[in-house]
């Protein structure tokens, strides 16, 4: 497996992952245009599949933020998401990042311990976040 940056070909089947993995998810066009904004867009790729994905980008001048991840579900708890935040980590370290943060559903436990175990930290909980309402947990990770 290898992880590199999205290129525009990649965009049907991070739809695809994207669709499966959320609720609401982003269009296609919303995708592009944060890439196209210059936020940080890598792939996990095998066998020339595209396995998952993450979007982050610098929010503040020492402030990093994931917006987006997820995996196909076929390749879950295979170190495939773990391995894309470990990669989106380091593209932070370079640019002097000195904390990560994130949202996550309140009820979406898997992911909260998935982070838990990178080392995030529930900070607090905004209510009425998502578009559904359902709340969400602000988690970061100091560098």
């Amino acid at each position: 497996m290898i992880i590199r940056e999205f290129k525009r070909p990649d965009v049907k089947r991070v739809l695809e992952i994207e669709m499966a993995s959320f609720d609401d998810p982003y269009p296609a066009n919303i995708l592009v245009d944060i890439y196209n904004l210059g936020a940080g867009f890598l792939v996990a790729q095998e066998n020339n599949r595209v396995l998952g994905y993450i979007i982050f980008w610098i929010k503040f001048e020492d402030e990093g933020h994931i917006i987006s991840i997820a995996v196909d579900k076929n390749y879950r708890r295979l170190e495939v998401g773990s391995k894309l935040v470990e990669t989106s980590i380091e593209v932070f370290k370079k640019f002097e990042v000195k904390i990560i943060k994130l949202e996550v559903r309140v009820g979406n436990k898997g992911a909260r311990k998935f982070y838990s175990k990178l080392g995030f930290k529930e900070e607090k909980i905004v209510e009425n976040y998502y578009e559904d309402l359902e709340d969400a947990v602000i988690m970061s990770k100091e560098m």
